[in-house]
């Protein structure tokens, strides 16, 4: 029941000042309240309005007011009562009984229209007809008047609405918990068995001795896989410096759950470099497989990667003694791949940041998620699935998915004229109408005066010639057309011997603005770049970044 207080005072006896203009009979007209006081002085009930809207602002009240919501008296106990702190001067009914009875008496007669208690008589007073003459008084003396009215059913219904949404919702938000708890418990299982089936496919690995870690024994060796021992971040995850019992430096590279790198590239990389053994390729020394973690542990390489220090400036250490061991060696670990191991092998990721350098600078190449096998008279391949690094894919791989040995000669060569120089092969030429380092070097070589591209690290006239030829050698491997580069085992041979006479090159793919590749009769526009972001550092699977 809606409470608004006015006050009741008995008519008989009560003397007013004659200034008082609610002391005329009918001033506010039926259901309207006479305020002395207020501007202006009458107003209607709650609940009510003007009979009249055009007289009531003129002021002439006398109409009074009408119900707003007729009363429901045959529809049961719909009609409730505002209580007001008022008088009315009209005549009553009386009923003697207990105040808690007087509501009750006056809704079983539909025609009770307001009550009120007195407390002198003990008794309860009845109004039935219009209710006028109803005068409010800012005092807390006389009685109060309760005025019959429909009940607010928009009030009940919003708070029912409100009521059952916050049951709704306490009730979602737990059976949301209880799903999630669900769906946590299947997710352990499930991981528990994936953890499982690999550990039992890495068993059949460790018949190429290749020892299975726990996890326990990676987090004491990392210290807890702490920030101190971290050395960097590779494409799929961080990998991190550690020592085992027996003193052996390791470098653990630990995959994120939500890498580009899933379980077949993770058991791609095991199966694939337990099987190779060169001086220039990464030793895999074992795994490990948690339920929630996958880790390869490699042999330390205490240089880290070529990256680090080719293209700083501050790091003077690669002189181009150094640096001709280093594209030799990585050429030798490519023929491994290509020709001489077991299995031909197509990395797909050749470029700086996945050549680590040891103790003395022998180049070992890593990250072999992305390699495919090729069989024996297999020379190409295509896939749907492109990876690789965008700066260092071959144009056929990077549009149409075709990818073969001159795929790796391709990464090569932009790593050769990357050494070369000293700078990324994604750093921007516009002057020259050039995309990247391949288009600059073109341009100058064109021109006489690809010298001027030299590091100045290593620009000392007696090596001078030396550089140019791997630069040479460096622009045959990137040239647009696959069948116009050489092989690996050529390239190699270019490189040791200084007899052989070395062809002129054609364009580099991705050398200017527009640029087109012959593949069947597929077309490519290489879309110009408006960042100078290290492309060279995004490897790709598909369209999505790792």
């Amino acid at each position: 029941m809606a409470l608004v207080v006015l006050r009741l005072c008995r008519a008989q006896g009560m003397s007013r000042p004659s200034s008082n203009p609610c002391e005329t009979s009918g001033k506010c007209g039926a259901y309207g309240v006479c305020s002395p006081g207020g501007s202006p002085i009458c107003s209607c009930l709650r609940g009510f309005d003007p009979l009249n809207n055009l007289e009531w602002s003129s002021e002439n009240w006398t109409q009074g007011c009408v119900r707003r919501v007729p009363l429901s008296c045959d529809e049961g106990n719909n009609d409730g009562f505002v209580k007001l702190q008022a008088m009315m001067m009209s005549v009553t009914d009386r009923w003697y009984g207990p105040e808690s009875m007087c509501e009750a008496q006056c809704l079983s007669n539909c025609s009770c229209l307001a009550y009120s208690f007195a407390e002198s008589s003990r008794g309860c007073r009845f109004w039935g007809g219009p209710l006028v003459d109803i005068q409010i008084f800012p005092s807390d003396s006389g009685s109060y008047l309760y005025i019959r009215r429909k009940k607010d059913i928009k009030k009940v219904i919003i708070i029912l609405v409100v009521v059952a949404f916050v049951i709704i919702s306490i009730c979602y938000f737990f059976s949301r918990k209880w799903i999630a708890k669900l769906r946590g418990k299947k997710k352990s299982i499930e991981l528990a068995n994936v953890s499982a089936s690999l550990e039992d496919a890495l068993r059949q690995v460790k018949l190429q001795e290749l020892p299975l870690f726990t996890f326990e024994t990676l987090a004491i060796a990392t210290n807890n896989f702490s920030q101190a021992n971290r050395l960097g971040k590779g494409g799929f995850g961080p990998v991190y410096k550690g020592q085992l019992a027996n003193g052996r430096e390791i470098a653990v590279k630990m995959l994120y759950s939500a890498s580009g790198q899933g379980m077949q590239e993770f058991m791609n990389e095991v199966m694939l470099i337990s099987k190779l053994q060169h001086k220039n390729l990464v030793k895999l020394l074992g795994s490990c497989v948690d339920v929630k973690e996958r880790m390869l542990i490699y042999e330390y390489m205490p240089n880290k990667s070529l990256d680090f220090f080719l293209f700083d400036s501050s790091q003077e250490i690669l002189d181009w003694r150094k640096r001709f061991k280093i594209i030799e060696n990585i050429c030798r670990g490519l023929l491994y791949l290509h020709r001489d191991s077991r299995l031909k092998i197509i990395h797909r990721d050749i470029k700086p940041s996945n050549i680590l350098l040891d103790n003395d600078w022998n180049p070992k190449i890593s990250d072999f998620g992305m390699a495919r096998i090729f069989g024996t008279k297999q020379d190409h391949a295509r896939t749907v699935r492109v990876v690789g690094t965008y700066g260092y894919m071959a144009p056929e791989y990077a549009i149409e998915g075709r990818f073969s040995e001159k795929t790796d000669v391709f990464s090569l060569g932009v790593v050769i004229l990357e050494i070369a120089t000293g700078r990324k092969n994604s750093s921007f030429y516009h002057q020259e109408g050039s995309l990247n380092l391949l288009g600059h070097v073109w341009n100058l070589w064109k021109e006489g005066k690809v010298a001027s591209l030299i590091d100045k690290r290593v620009s000392s006239s007696n090596c001078q010639a030396e550089v140019m030829r791997c630069m040479h050698i460096g622009l045959l491997c990137v040239q647009e057309l696959a069948k116009e580069r050489p092989s690996t085992s050529a390239v190699l041979s270019m490189l040791i011997s200084e007899i052989i006479e070395l062809p002129y090159p054609k364009k580099p793919a991705f050398a200017i603005k527009s640029t087109h590749f012959e593949a069947g009769t597929s077309t490519y526009s290489h879309p110009s770049r408006k960042s100078s972001s290290s492309i060279n550092d995004v490897t790709l699977t598909m369209v999505d970044a790792r």
